[in-house]
C-alpha cells in the first residue's frame, strides 16, 4: 500500500510542469531596482536573489508558491497557475516599505544616572601613555605603537598590488637581477661622475 501511495505521488510530480519564472523588481515609486531580495519557494527549499539591477530568473513548479523578502521591505509571495500553456512567466514585482517604529530604549550599565555618575568620578585613571612637557608623545612609546600598529588599509592595498606585479612578472618569465643588468651598470657610473653619491655636508 506504502509502495503504491509512493508511485501516485511520483505521477503527481511528473504531471506538473516545470515554469521559468524570471522578472525584476522594483522600489514602491517603481523609480530604482532593489538587488538582494530573497526569491525562493518555502516547501522546497529553493530559491534565488535578485542581481544588481534587480532582475531574478528560477525555475518552478507549477501550483508552487514563491515569497520575495526583503529587510525592510514587505513580504510578498505570489502563486504559479496551474495547468498553464506557456513554460514561463515574467514579472514586474514592486516592493512596499515597511515602517516599524520602535520605542526609545536607552541603555545604561547603572540602575541610576546618579550611580552612573558616581562610578565615574571614583574611576581611577592612569593615562597610557607618556606625554613631555609640551605636550608631546615621547618618541619611545610612539616607536612602541608604530611596532604593534596593524598595517593600515592603503598599506594592505599597496602590498597586494606589488604582490600581483611580481606574480604577473613571474609568469612570463624570471625576474630581472639588476647586478647583471648593462643599463643599471649604466646608470650607477653616471651617478659616480655626478658626485650624487658624495656625502654632503
Amino acid at each position: 500500500m506504502a509502495l503504491g501511495f509512493q508511485n501516485l505521488q511520483a505521477q503527481d510530480q511528473k504531471e506538473r510542469k516545470v515554469i521559468q519564472l524570471s522578472g525584476i523588481i522594483l522600489n514602491a515609486d517603481s523609480t530604482d531596482a532593489v538587488p538582494g531580495v530573497n526569491i525562493y519557494v518555502p516547501k522546497k527549499g529553493r530559491g534565488t536573489s535578485s542581481g544588481r539591477f534587480g532582475y531574478f530568473s528560477m525555475p518552478v513548479l507549477e501550483g508552487d508558491s514563491v515569497v520575495f523578502t526583503f529587510v525592510g521591505l514587505k513580504r510578498q509571495s505570489f502563486t504559479i497557475p496551474v495547468e498553464m500553456v506557456d513554460d514561463k512567466i515574467s514579472l514586474i514585482v514592486t516592493m512596499q516599505e515597511d515602517e516599524i517604529a520602535l520605542a526609545e530604549i536607552e541603555v545604561m550599565p547603572y540602575p541610576t544616572e546618579e550611580e552612573f555618575k558616581n562610578a565615574v568620578l571614583a574611576m581611577n585613571y592612569e593615562a597610557p601613555m607618556s606625554v613631555d612637557s609640551r605636550g608631546n608623545m615621547s618618541p619611545e612609546t610612539l616607536l612602541r605603537w608604530a611596532e604593534n600598529m596593524p598595517a593600515s588599509g592603503n598599506e594592505n592595498f599597496r602590498g597586494f598590488q606589488q604582490g600581483q606585479i611580481m606574480q604577473i612578472q613571474d609568469r612570463y618569465g624570471p625576474r630581472p637581477f639588476r647586478l647583471l643588468d648593462p643599463f643599471a651598470w649604466s646608470q650607477f657610473i653616471q651617478s659616480i661622475k655626478r658626485g650624487d653619491l658624495k656625502k654632503k655636508d
